[in-house]
C-alpha cells in the first residue's frame, strides 16, 4: 500500500515537472542562480545589489527570448526571410541595450552609489557613453541573447524528436495498411489454386491445403516484426513453390537457388511477391512449358535476389498494374529509404528483376 502510494506520488511530481510553463520557470531560476552564484561580491555593495543587477539582466533577456520565440523566428526565420529577422533581431537588442543602460545608470548606480561618489557621478554622460560604444552594446547583447539560443536550440531538438516519432508512426502505420492490402492478394490467388485442385477432385488437395495452413500461420503470426529472419522468408518461398508445382505440374520449370549460411534478417513478404507476380503474370498465361529461375545469396552484408520468368508469347497485354508490385516498391522505400537497388526489365521473352538489399 505504501509503496503504491509512493509510486503514484512519484508520478504526479514527474508529471508536473514535465509541464512547460514550469520547465522555463526552473529555466531562468537556473540562469539567475548562476549569475548570482557565481559573482564576485567585492565588487559590490552586497548581495542585495547583486541580487538586483543581476535581475535586471534576467529581464532583459526574458523579454528578447519570449519576442524571439513567439514573433520574430515564426515569422521571418521560418519562412526563411533572413534579412527581415536580422534586422528584426539588432532593432530588438538594440531596444533592449537602451532601456538595460538606462535603467542601470539612471536607478541602479545611483542607489547603491557612496552619497560622495553620488554627487559627482554623472549618469548623463556615462548613459551616452555607454550607448555609443560598440564593444559594450556587443558585450551586453552576447549576455542577454545567450539564454535564447539556449532555448531555441532546446525547442529544435524537441522538434525534431518529435518529427522523428510522428515520421516512425507514420511509417508503421502505412505498412501495415500496406501488409493489409498485400495478405489478402496472395490468399486470393492461393484460393484459385486450391480451388482448381477441388474441381479436379485432386488427392494433392490435402497437401496443398497443409502447406497454405503453415503459409498463413506464417504470414498472421510469424511476420509482424519489420524485419524477420531471411530463413523464415525462404521457408514461406518453398511452401508457395510447392503450391505452385502442385497446380502447374509440368507446365512450369522451377529453379531455386539459395546460398545463405548466416542467420541474417529481411522486411517480410518483399521477395514473396516478385515471385507471386512471376506466377501471374507469366506461368498462368503460358500454354506450353514456362520457366522459372530464382536466386538468393548473401554477400557481404548485403542479400541479393533474383528472379527470371519466361513470357508467354501469345501473351495478353494489359495497363492494369500489379497491386503486390506497387505495395513492394512502397515498402522498399519506407524501410530501405535509398539504401537498396531494385531494377526490373522486360524482354522479349523474358521478364527480370534483380534486387539488392542490405542484410539487418
Amino acid at each position: 500500500m505504501y509503496f503504491s502510494t509512493l509510486m503514484s506520488s512519484l508520478k504526479n511530481i514527474q508529471s508536473f515537472f514535465s509541464i512547460p510553463i514550469f520547465k522555463h520557470l526552473l529555466f531562468w531560476i537556473g540562469v539567475y542562480a548562476y549569475f548570482v552564484g557565481t559573482v564576485n561580491i567585492t565588487y559590490y555593495s552586497g548581495y542585495k545589489e547583486v541580487i538586483e543587477h543581476f535581475a535586471i539582466y534576467i529581464f532583459s533577456q526574458i523579454i528578447v527570448a519570449y519576442a524571439c520565440l513567439f514573433f520574430l523566428i515564426p515569422r521571418f526565420l521560418t519562412p526563411k526571410k533572413h534579412i527581415q529577422f536580422a534586422m528584426s533581431l539588432l532593432l530588438l537588442l538594440t531596444g533592449v541595450f537602451i532601456i538595460f543602460i538606462g535603467f542601470h545608470e539612471y536607478y541602479h548606480i545611483p542607489k547603491y552609489l557612496k552619497a560622495d561618489d553620488n554627487s559627482i557621478y554623472d549618469s548623463n554622460k556615462i548613459f551616452w557613453e555607454k550607448l555609443l560604444d560598440f564593444r559594450v552594446f556587443l558585450g551586453k547583447s552576447t549576455i542577454i541573447l545567450t539564454p535564447t539560443i539556449f532555448l531555441v536550440i532546446s525547442k529544435f531538438y524537441k522538434n525534431q524528436q518529435r518529427y522523428l516519432q510522428l515520421n516512425e508512426q507514420k511509417k508503421s502505420t502505412e505498412l501495415t495498411i500496406l501488409k493489409h492490402q498485400l495478405n489478402p492478394h496472395f490468399l486470393f490467388n492461393t484460393l484459385n489454386n486450391l480451388y482448381a485442385l477441388s474441381i479436379k477432385k485432386s488427392d494433392q488437395a490435402p497437401e496443398v491445403i497443409a502447406k497454405l495452413s503453415e503459409m498463413l500461420d506464417y504470414m498472421l503470426y510469424g511476420c509482424n516484426e519489420k524485419y524477420v529472419a531471411l530463413n523464415k522468408e525462404i521457408e514461406l518461398i518453398e511452401n508457395y513453390l510447392a503450391l505452385e508445382k502442385v497446380r502447374y505440374g509440368k507446365r512450369v520449370m522451377i529453379n531455386f537457388t539459395k546460398g545463405v549460411k548466416n542467420d541474417v534478417k529481411i522486411a517480410p513478404l518483399i521477395l514473396l511477391t516478385f515471385i507471386e507476380n512471376a506466377f501471374k503474370h507469366g506461368v498462368s498465361q503460358e500454354l506450353k512449358e514456362a520457366q522459372i529461375h530464382i536466386q538468393i545469396a548473401l554477400k557481404g552484408n548485403y542479400i541479393y535476389f533474383e528472379i527470371i520468368n519466361s513470357i508467354a508469347k501469345n501473351k495478353v497485354s494489359s495497363n492494369k498494374s500489379s497491386i503486390g508490385l506497387n505495395n513492394v516498391k512502397q515498402q522498399l522505400e519506407l524501410l530501405y529509404t535509398e539504401d537498396y537497388i531494385l531494377d526490373i526489365k522486360e524482354e522479349t521473352t523474358n521478364f527480370n528483376v534483380h534486387l539488392k538489399l542490405p542484410a539487418k
